[in-house]
């Protein structure tokens, strides 16, 4: 428990320690069938733990830049019950600080998110406008989600420079507590400005960006050529790319992906890419099938795809996906694994609603307690 300890710990500056262990915490040996799922509900408590440190990584994935916070914003929100929807409707800014003084510029958009980030609804941003410091939105950011459990949630509204280079500079932020909301007051349905401010003290720490993953999937349920099991179909993951691995000994990372299905952690289950030395952007370009799946095992099963640095001492975990519905529960049983974010479902989503097409994305890693193999 101490090394899956360290992988939660790992998160403050730093970067030495990243050496969360292949071995984080075993959840035994998982067969399909719902009998053997129970191994799973009694593993580490850690878990849950570490869900909350993954989620707020992606929130602090850009840097900070060091602009003076200044200027208004000016939103709605609303609640739509026939739709059981959050509606923020982003209307504009006036007098946003400069991000970009050697251009003279800032091109801002409004990023939002559900804090803790405990429902994984995810961030919502709206488009970019260019070169502007009061740049005008009206755009409606959505989250699907029962009333009764905004009352425990913050919404974070943030202001951020768009930069060609990625290096994003935070402009500003209002945070407002649903919990205290007045839903029926009419003046708060109304368009009204918030001054924005810097950082909060609840956001004041920033888990380090660990890059993201270029993938594609496809499910193709009757593969040609098959064997007789014509029952069942297959799952093909392209791995593309990584782009901006976190650099743990200067530029000298040796990345390599390994993919594993879940429930099954058997040695069969898993899967690896080569190794590509000297670069933290590692293009791989390696496709994995995986077979044995009929339609409704699409909604039990979870592609947990796993960055690590190798060297010759030991493979040190820089950021993972997990991609399923993301609903907790595997085959009846609930699991930590089933634990992915918005992004990592609506790509799983697609694959399942568009069969025999590859369905590509770009997705931001993010710190998992990783499932130890078994024989």
């Amino acid at each position: 428990k101490s090394r899956a300890m360290l992988a939660l710990l790992q998160e403050s500056d730093n970067r030495e320690t990243d050496t969360a262990s292949e071995s984080s915490y075993s959840i035994g040996r998982i067969k399909k069938s719902p009998s053997s799922l129970t191994t799973l509900s009694g593993s580490s408590g850690m878990a849950s733990l570490s869900s909350v440190s993954g989620s707020l990584m992606s929130i602090y994935s850009a840097d900070f830049g060091d602009v003076d916070v200044k200027g208004n914003i000016q939103f709605a929100i609303d609640y739509v019950e026939q739709l059981n929807e959050l509606h923020i409707f982003i209307c504009q800014c006036k007098d946003l600080a400069m991000a970009d003084v050697k251009r003279q510029r800032s091109d801002p958009y409004v990023k939002t998110y559900l804090l803790p980030e405990k429902y994984k609804l995810g961030k919502r941003k709206t488009s970019v406008k260019k070169k502007t410091f009061n740049p005008v939105y009206n755009e409606i950011l959505r989250y699907k989600i029962e009333k009764g459990l905004l009352k425990n949630q913050s919404l974070n509204i943030s202001v951020w420079h768009n930069d060609t280079f990625g290096r994003n500079s935070f402009l500003g932020e209002v945070e407002l507590d649903l919990g205290t909301w007045d839903w029926n007051d009419k003046s708060n349905k109304q368009m009204n400005w918030f001054p924005l401010k810097p950082r909060t003290s609840t956001m004041a720490f920033k888990p380090e960006n660990r890059g993201e993953m270029k993938l594609a999937l496809q499910y193709v349920p009757y593969p040609v050529g098959g064997k007789k099991t014509l029952s069942t179909g297959e799952v093909h993951i392209w791995v593309k790319e990584c782009h901006d691995l976190p650099p743990l000994r200067g530029n000298r990372l040796n990345s390599f992906i390994k993919c594993t299905i879940l429930p099954d952690t058997s040695r069969k289950s898993r899967q690896k890419t080569r190794t590509v030395a000297k670069t933290t952007n590692p293009v791989f370009n390696h496709t994995m099938v995986y077979d044995g799946f009929r339609p409704e095992d699409l909604k039990e099963a979870c592609i947990e795809l796993t960055v690590w640095d190798h060297n010759k001492l030991a493979n040190h975990f820089l950021g993972g996906l997990r991609i399923g519905l993301g609903t907790g529960k595997s085959y009846g049983t609930t699991v930590d694994w089933m634990d992915s974010t918005s992004d990592e479902t609506a790509l799983w989503e697609r694959m399942m609603n568009s069969p025999n097409t590859w369905i590509e994305d770009t997705l931001p890693l993010r710190m998992l307690m990783v499932a130890k193999l078994t024989k």
